[in-house]
């Protein structure tokens, strides 16, 4: 599936977010498990047009954005980085597997050095 270079809406973005993890049915129904399927795909479809009050929270567009980011869309980050002046890229599991391990090593290098002076005091 082509992923569009650009949006106009946000929900434009949503929409497309949507499409590559599976369609609107299916992630509504993830979003509103409690509702039943017709229901949950009714309110999508409600969230995704603009003309309707409806609207998706924060938490939700959140969630969208992270199942797209999954699904190798990136099209709600980049419609809001570009809204707000931002440019971004997606970090690679890679690169966040070395930033984590760099975190920890540091952490205990400082728990290290922590422990080393609480027995220095103790000692005293």
């Amino acid at each position: 599936m082509q992923s569009a270079l650009f949006h106009e809406r946000i929900e434009d973005a949503l929409d497309e977010a949507i499409r590559m993890c599976g369609g609107r049915k299916k992630v509504a129904c993830e979003m509103w498990p409690e509702k039943p399927q017709r229901e949950a795909h009714n309110l999508m479809d409600a969230c995704l047009n603009p003309e309707r009050r409806e609207r998706f929270s924060p938490a939700q567009v959140l969630y969208i954005a992270k199942r797209g980011a999954e699904a190798g869309c990136h099209a709600v980050m980049h419609y809001m980085a570009a809204e707000c002046g931002y440019e971004i890229k997606p970090i690679t599991k890679a690169e966040e597997l070395d930033r984590l391990a760099t975190v920890v090593e540091q952490s205990a290098k400082t728990l290290a050095a922590a422990l080393a002076s609480l027995e220095r005091i103790r000692a005293a």
